[in-house]
């Protein structure tokens, strides 16, 4: 024990030294313009600005996006992403560039979601059943937990044309195998900040996430065989093996030797891995947010029933300034860059603060206020656009590496939450006059402190206006 205390006391003398020779050479370096920041520790291995701003946003997303098209890769990341062979965290270059033409063209372009329309009101419809089964006997309804799972089904249909789970068991089985793939993304790990702590596993995270993986990586082959063996039964048979949704398309590209980029299967299964932790848990969680916000807001929960025909559910964008599903925008410097007058070195990690930047007081009168008539104009149409033009309001990021699915998401939230507050009355567990608490969690999509529970009413039959 006293050589290991011996250790310890060293390790500390050392340690102060290297603070102190740090500090004194920081000093030192006068000709040095970086931006202000706290003493700078020699054993952690991270150098990060944050953006507050939109301007300072705009000039790190469109006036030197090119030195920012990175994202920065943590171990927890490149294992869930076979090795970072996905598309959401792969370094800026050809296969990134590939991908990207992929999904604006095929995977999630408009003609390819259109396809999908009938899914997701199939889905819906499903969903707005069990609510209404719910009003009919007066019970509550956890509205996260219920449109998590409703994104369970949906996702899973658009994209790979099937549920991952064929009873309630297996489906709870499959959204907890989400949220934990995206809780492990979101974690802060040792090991990427502090260099002999790489091989360590100090915190149990390995361990967790080979398992998290590996359920992953065994649903995903058994459902890429499947789509194998039929495309094989209807090539020989001479049926018709258009693609049927986007796991079809991507083995369509995978299979095509003229490609300009050969995708593997591990590239496949980390686009699908991208899909599940991004597309699932943000629309849910957006989702809520706006029916908690119009719960509290009863006199614009009203204007939207009235209008919903007219302005299907305009609260939405201001839902994605207050809640953005991406607090968090985080890129990576490739080569040194000045913004703002500072000196940006390559290989800062650079986190863009949406959820500060959308309640700017500079730029957003009242800007904690739920206030959704601030985005329609007079003639009825939105004054903001949600993909990036206006550097005040980035729920989705901007430029080059903005969200690809942007489409997608709008799609899913605006047809349920316009369903459930066309179809139903919403009120706290609590009775009339109950108030939704909107304390926030911390996390990558901005979850909740606390659960959602209501009790629906129904308004009028939830099957009537689903088409």
């Amino acid at each position: 024990m006293a050589d290991f205390s011996g250790y310890i006391i060293l390790f500390l003398i050392w340690l102060v030294s290297m603070i102190l020779v740090r500090t004194i050479l920081g000093r030192s370096k006068i000709t040095s313009n970086l931006p202000p920041s706290p003493l700078a520790l020699p054993i952690i291995g991270l150098s990060c600005i944050v953006a507050c701003s939109p301007e300072t946003a705009k000039e790190i997303l469109k006036t030197h996006e090119t030195s920012f098209c990175d994202r920065p890769i943590s171990a927890t990341v490149d294992y869930l992403t076979y090795g970072s062979a996905d598309f959401a965290f792969a370094p800026y270059g050809p296969h990134w560039k590939f991908m990207k033409k992929i999904c604006m063209t095929q995977l999630l372009g408009g003609q390819t979601l259109n396809q999908f329309i009938p899914i997701k009101s199939e889905e819906i419809k499903r969903f707005m059943q069990l609510m209404l089964k719910k009003a009919k006997a007066s019970e509550a309804v956890d509205v996260g937990r219920e449109l998590i799972r409703l994104t369970n089904n949906v996702m899973p249909r658009m994209t790979m044309g099937q549920i991952c789970s064929n009873n309630e068991e297996e489906a709870d089985e499959v959204m907890n195998l989400v949220l934990s793939i995206f809780e492990f993304s979101g974690k802060f790990n040792l090991a990427d900040c502090i260099w002999f702590c790489k091989n360590l596993d100090l915190q149990g995270f390995g361990k967790k996430m080979k398992e998290a993986r590996k359920r992953f990586d065994t649903m995903m082959e058994r459902i890429i065989k499947e789509h194998e063996e039929t495309r094989k039964t209807n090539k020989e048979t001479g049926r018709d093996d258009a693609p049927n949704d986007l796991l079809d398309i991507l083995l369509t590209v995978s299979e095509d030797e003229s490609s300009e980029i050969k995708l593997t299967r591990e590239n496949v299964k980390a686009f699908f891995m991208n899909i599940f932790s991004g597309g699932t848990d943000t629309s849910a969680i957006t989702t809520e947010w706006a029916l908690a916000e119009l719960i509290n807001h009863l006199d614009i929960m009203n204007k939207a029933k009235e209008e919903i025909d007219v302005v299907a559910g305009k609260n939405r964008l201001e839902t994605l300034r207050l809640h953005p599903a991406g607090p968090m925008s985080v890129r990576e410097s490739t080569e040194n860059c000045t913004i703002n007058g500072y000196e940006i070195l390559a290989k800062t990690r650079v986190f863009i603060n949406v959820w500060s930047i959308g309640r700017d007081p500079k730029h957003w009168e009242a800007p904690l206020e739920f206030r959704p008539e601030r985005f329609i104009a007079e003639d009825g149409k939105s004054q903001l656009a949600v993909r990036g033009q206006h550097y005040h309001f980035i729920p989705f990021g901007s430029g080059r590496r903005a969200c690809p699915g942007i489409s997608l998401a709008l799609h899913m939230v605006h047809s349920t939450l316009a369903a459930m507050i066309q179809c139903f009355d919403w009120k706290v567990n609590g009775g009339d006059g109950a108030t939704v608490d909107m304390e926030e969690a911390p996390g990558l999509t901005l979850p909740r402190a606390h659960p959602l529970i209501c009790v629906p009413a129904a308004r009028l039959n939830p099957f009537l206006s689903l088409e």
